[in-house]
């Protein structure tokens, strides 16, 4: 007995192929028009990056083996002002570019400097991907890497000068046990429900600047790059 083939399923068939051919692609990575990622490796040497010069260096040289070395990369990273009355902070939000931003594999994070800011950003554990288009550790991980550093308010400008204390371990140049440094969760999620333990940016200093007082909290050293142009 020959078995009826059932003509319309083979169209139907070949449109699923299609889908999913079409999903592996727009999931794959696309390194030339990435404009945004997590390092996969901080530079290991806790606070100490080399200042912005040093973060950006290392920001430029995780695109550039990855892919997207055409683009000019900066860390978002702020600095802080001797003192109040000193005007020469420099904020994380002026240094990276104006957008839009997507991650490796051509998801938009934000539109622009203000979206990035809001709450309509789409910085998450999924979409904050490194170089490499790859997951980073979170707080369910082990080990835990969600401490963004970023010496920054919500805002995305510096902390006040001192009286204020130092939020950007002597403007990435300390590695001692002593200092701090602000950070931000990528995963957006900590040990409360409360609106600072879900920030990106700006949610607890670390314990000391040196690499062993950053990983307690949860941190590895890492950084946000974002392209400039």
């Amino acid at each position: 007995m020959h078995k009826k083939v059932h003509t319309g399923a083979v169209p139907c068939m070949a449109a699923l192929a299609l889908l999913l051919a079409l999903g592996t692609a727009q999931a794959q990575n696309n390194p030339a028009q990435m404009t945004f990622f997590v390092t996969s490796v901080g530079i290991g040497h806790g606070g100490d990056l080399g200042g912005l010069e040093g973060a950006d260096r290392h920001c430029q040289q995780l695109a550039t083996a990855a892919g997207a070395g055409q683009h000019q990369w900066h860390a978002y990273l702020s600095t802080q002002a001797a003192s109040l009355s000193d005007a020469s902070a420099i904020n994380a939000r002026d240094r990276i570019g104006t957008g839009p931003w997507q991650n490796a594999k051509g998801v938009v994070i934000a539109k622009n400097v203000e979206d990035l800011h809001s709450s309509n950003n789409n910085i998450t554990k999924l979409s904050a991907l490194d170089e490499n288009g790859q997951l980073v550790n979170g707080r369910s991980d082990t080990p835990n890497k969600h401490d963004m550093l970023t010496s920054s308010r919500p805002d995305g400008t510096a902390f006040p000068g001192a009286p204020f204390p130092d939020m950007t371990c002597g403007n990435w140049t300390h590695s001692s046990a002593e200092g701090a440094a602000m950070t931000g969760h990528h995963d957006r999620f900590g040990p409360a429900n409360v609106p600072w333990a879900s920030s990106w940016n700006s949610t607890h200093p670390t314990l000391g600047c040196s690499q062993e007082k950053i990983r307690p909290t949860g941190g590895d050293g890492l950084l946000y790059c974002f392209a400039v142009k």
